[in-house]
């Protein structure tokens, strides 16, 4: 099954080729002694032989008598069986193995590995529904019922009606044709980006203070903090303009906060987003710009705003972004009205 000219987990003294003495000891099995060496069961032997796989001599007393040749077969079979291959349908491997030539000189086994595998991916696909299904079940039995003092605080894709508005408190009138610092921040994608090498187009960086997960309270006095609640509406918009942003000149989109890169991922994961996010738990990105901050609970999160970057430089700044629900159409339509000329 390896690809060489004996089957998996056959050794040198077993193959047909081996000293005289080594196959003679492997000759003239009983089918007891076989599935011992191969690592099996009886009754699965004469199952192979039902198939037609394995065909044993017999004595002269009638009982079956195996060779080495019959080992080797069983272990091979043994071997495509724990990669998922059934036996009914190893004959391709099988006569392979018995012509004495490897699995690449075979079509027959290589159609046999692909189909294994194409069947193997729509299992893992299937599976991945399945958990994706389990998951939401969960968290939907996970979910408190909404009291009067607590109406539906994990429903995280609902904005109360009455958040209050974020004031413009000017922290961000100084990044308008700032330089992007020397810095490489780690994304969910398993990489990291330097943001002094974006590139010449457009990025659009919208920056968040922490995306709550369903089940899960969020800081106390979250929905009174102006500018606190949305994370996960924003980040939906921006997943669902997606590819309108990039039609109107939007080269990269990322979202951007304190949160470690595990957070982010599952994030990532159950929004479906299509674009990275990328995590700053240092406030790397606060200190080389000056990007405003606040404090809730006891930890320093990042306020938010959006970054519009060209060249190296922040060509705009959205802040206060209020609603955020909203705020991904309002980036799209800024674009829209302002397309980057053509070389």
């Amino acid at each position: 099954m390896s690809g060489g000219k004996s089957g998996a987990g056959d050794t040198a003294g077993d193959t047909a080729g081996g000293a005289s003495g080594v196959v003679g000891a492997a000759a003239g099995m009983r089918i007891g002694e076989l599935a011992r060496r191969a690592g099996t069961t009886v009754k699965a032997v004469r199952y192979y032989e039902s198939l037609g796989l394995v065909t044993p001599s017999r004595r002269p007393n009638g009982y079956r008598s195996y060779g080495a040749a019959d080992l080797r077969l069983v272990r091979e079979i043994r071997a495509l069986k724990r990669l998922g291959i059934p036996a009914e349908r190893t004959r391709p491997f099988l006569d392979c193995l018995t012509a004495g030539r490897s699995h690449a000189e075979c079509p027959a086994s290589l159609a046999g590995y692909r189909e294994a595998i194409d069947e193997l991916a729509v299992r893992i696909e299937e599976l991945t529904a399945r958990k994706a299904l389990l998951v939401a079940q969960l968290e939907e039995a996970a979910r408190p019922l909404p009291t009067k003092e607590t109406p539906a605080m994990d429903d995280h894709l609902t904005l109360p009606a009455d958040l209050p508005v974020p004031p413009d408190d000017g922290a961000a009138d100084h990044l308008p044709g700032a330089r992007m610092p020397s810095l490489a921040l780690p994304d969910t994608a398993g990489g990291t980006v330097r943001l002094d090498g974006l590139g010449p187009g457009r990025t659009v960086i919208y920056v968040y203070p922490l995306t709550g997960r369903p089940g899960t309270d969020l800081p106390e006095g979250w929905n009174s903090i102006p500018g606190a609640r949305g994370c996960t509406v924003e980040s939906c918009g921006f997943r669902d303009h997606f590819e309108d942003l990039r039609e109107a000149g939007a080269e990269r989109v990322y979202g951007l906060s304190s949160q470690d890169t595990g957070y982010q991922r599952e994030v990532v994961e159950r929004l479906r987003l299509p674009f990275p996010m990328l995590s700053d738990p240092g406030f790397a990105l606060a200190g080389a710009l000056g990007l405003p901050t606040f404090e809730a609970a006891g930890a320093r999160l990042y306020k938010r705003l959006t970054l519009i970057v060209r060249a190296g430089v922040v060509e705009h700044v959205f802040y206060p972004v209020f609603p955020p629900s909203e705020h991904a159409g309002r980036v799209l339509e800024w674009l829209r009205e302002r397309p980057v000329p053509v070389p």
